[in-house]
């Protein structure tokens, strides 16, 4: 067994405007390293515990082998140089999707590459591909982007300067400081949501929004959190997948599996000891895939000098499955309010955007003769 992945922290203000969360270390099994100082893969099979009563492998799991991946590299990245010593902290995971299920006792395979640096930031791309050890059977089921920034050891407040990348191509440069812009401005666009609150219904509907909401409270304990006392961001994203998954297993009453991660956000910091709400709802059903929004809040019990915050959110999207592994058709949700049509109306701009753009890549793709 390899040993332990490295211990990281996070937290403090990145250039993004937002305070990131804080990382996780990697529970590696097996892995082994590229070449290259910025590209490094992990593996580890895939465990009963890893996965639900239909033996997929829980998207909260590969989302957290994701983050340590991606945050062993970006920190070895920040510390490659002379100076002040620091971890790398998440700020935020673009969209990810769930390309194929994975199943026990398959090898997950997670590759990460460093492919843009700005002066305060790092971009991480991921690609996980999993293993039929028996007949040697690969698939990818996974592509990521992370963001992370560097924090001082000395002050986790203390965002420090990333050293640069060398890039083989001028355009490559470019087009990360494109997809940096973009994510910047995505992240100022969701301050507006953090007031948002979830409020439980008595007797609801079936197939409602209230019907499906679900909430899971949290007491962060040493286990969840670096040596430095704040919660790793792979443990916080497990969390949101478990929520999202039962709101979406409540309202098919089925098999259901993780189909993608919208954007999710880091807002700010998670320390031990903090009572942790995990909060989620169904946004918008299509024929064949459900919206659900997660919301995550802290509560400093400890520190009466501060109150309940919002520390994370995203949007996760689920599809149900038959017996069989066959994709079946979603129960129409019922949205009864006018906050839940407008939430409806924006989860279905989403889908139509992001199936759009699907379209467009299978357009730009060269057929075979």
């Amino acid at each position: 067994m390899a040993p332990p992945g490295l211990i990281h922290s996070s937290l403090g203000h990145s250039e993004t405007g937002e305070s990131p969360q804080h990382l996780g270390s990697g529970d590696i099994m097996s892995g082994e390293e590229s070449a290259s100082p910025s590209a490094i893969q992990i593996s580890r099979i895939m465990r009963p515990d890893d996965a639900n009563i239909a033996g997929n492998v829980h998207g909260g799991t590969i989302l957290k082998m994701i983050e340590e991946a991606g945050a062993i590299i970006s920190t070895r990245h920040c510390n490659s140089q002379k100076g002040e010593t620091c971890v790398a902290a998440l700020a935020r995971v673009e969209r990810t999707d769930f390309l194929s299920p994975m199943c026990i006792g398959e090898v997950a395979h997670v590759s990460a590459e460093i492919t843009y640096t700005s002066k305060h930031s790092v971009e991480v791309q991921v690609t996980v591909m999993s293993e039929n050890i028996l007949t040697g059977a690969r698939r990818v089921t996974n592509k990521a982007a992370l963001w992370y920034v560097p924090l001082s050891l000395k002050n986790v407040d203390k965002v420090l300067e990333v050293p640069p990348l060398s890039y083989t191509r001028k355009e490559q440069e470019e087009e990360g400081r494109k997809r940096y812009e973009a994510q910047k401005l995505e992240r100022m666009e969701t301050k507006w949501k953090n007031g948002d609150v979830m409020q439980p219904s008595i007797n609801p509907e079936p197939y409602t929004v209230s019907y499906s909401q679900s909430t899971l409270i949290h007491l962060v304990g040493p286990s969840d959190c670096t040596l430095h006392g704040f919660v790793h961001g792979g443990v916080t994203m497990k969390l949101m997948d478990e929520v999202a998954g039962i709101v979406a297993a409540r309202h098919c009453k089925t098999n259901i599996v993780t189909a993608s991660v919208d954007a999710i956000n880091f807002h700010d910091k998670i320390r031990k000891g903090c009572v942790i709400t995990i909060s989620g709802r169904m946004t918008f059903t299509s024929n064949k895939s459900m919206e659900i929004e997660v919301l995550v809040d802290a509560d400093p019990v400890a520190l009466h000098s501060q109150g309940r915050y919002r520390a994370a959110s995203a949007f996760v999207t689920y599809v149900s499955l038959s017996k069989e592994g066959k994709t079946l058709p979603v129960p129409q949700l019922l949205v009864e309010t006018e906050e839940e049509k407008k939430r409806f109306e924006e989860g279905k701009g989403r889908y139509l955007q992001m199936k759009a753009k699907r379209q467009a890549q299978i357009d730009a793709t060269p057929q075979q003769q």
